[in-house]
């Protein structure tokens, strides 16, 4: 059985909002956490092959001149694959990052079996009077120390697995769940806010 503790968590920047209207990947960054401990981290820019406009560059922080030198997003994807192995995955809005990893692994026919979940939704469910679910929200409320700048990639997803983390300390304090599977994990973003407690409690 996986565990919800063993995941690759990932954040992607981007050209824009959807692949689906021929938006690129520009940025990856990853954390492997083996056992509840970041055992790993990946960190790529690379060039989409076109220039992205400033609006991009002044949120990100990542300007035409970086990707000028980057890799080809083929080739920082194919390498980004091996990392994440038979892992499972998680993201913050992770139906955003799940988007751009299959298009962008679509094009250069990688695949992987892992399984994602939201830490987003998750932080919904466990976080109900968080003034408002965004990544840097959280961190504050959930006291996690921060320094860095958000909106790149590698430090978002630094971020987020500390977050997910905090979040599987929160369900083991107050369920009494030291050892969760991921697929507890899944079903729980899916779970009415008003059926939380009733089950994890189920499952204790």
């Amino acid at each position: 059985m996986s565990k919800a503790n063993t995941v690759v968590v990932l954040d992607f920047e981007t050209t824009g909002l959807s692949p689906a209207y021929g938006d690129r990947a520009i940025e990856i960054g990853a954390v492997r956490i083996e056992g509840g401990e970041i055992t790993d981290r990946f960190q790529k820019l690379m060039n989409p092959g076109r220039l992205i406009d400033p609006f991009i560059e002044n949120y990100t922080g990542i300007t035409n001149d970086m990707l000028k030198s980057a890799r080809p997003c083929k080739e920082v994807m194919s390498e980004f694959a091996y990392f994440i192995g038979d892992h499972n995955l998680v993201a913050h809005n992770a139906s955003f990052d799940k988007r751009f990893l299959d298009a962008e692994f679509k094009r250069v026919s990688k695949k992987y079996t892992g399984k994602f979940a939201c830490s987003m939704l998750l932080s919904r469910r466990l976080y109900q009077d968080a003034a408002n679910h965004k990544l840097a929200t959280l961190v504050r409320y959930a006291k996690i120390p921060s320094d860095g700048d958000f909106h790149r990639a590698l430090y978002d997803s630094e971020m987020t697995a500390k977050l997910w983390l905090a979040m599987l300390e929160h369900i083991n304090s107050h369920y009494g769940l030291s050892s969760i599977p991921f697929t507890l994990t899944q079903k729980l973003t899916k779970t009415s806010k008003h059926h939380v407690s009733k089950f994890l409690k189920s499952r204790a």
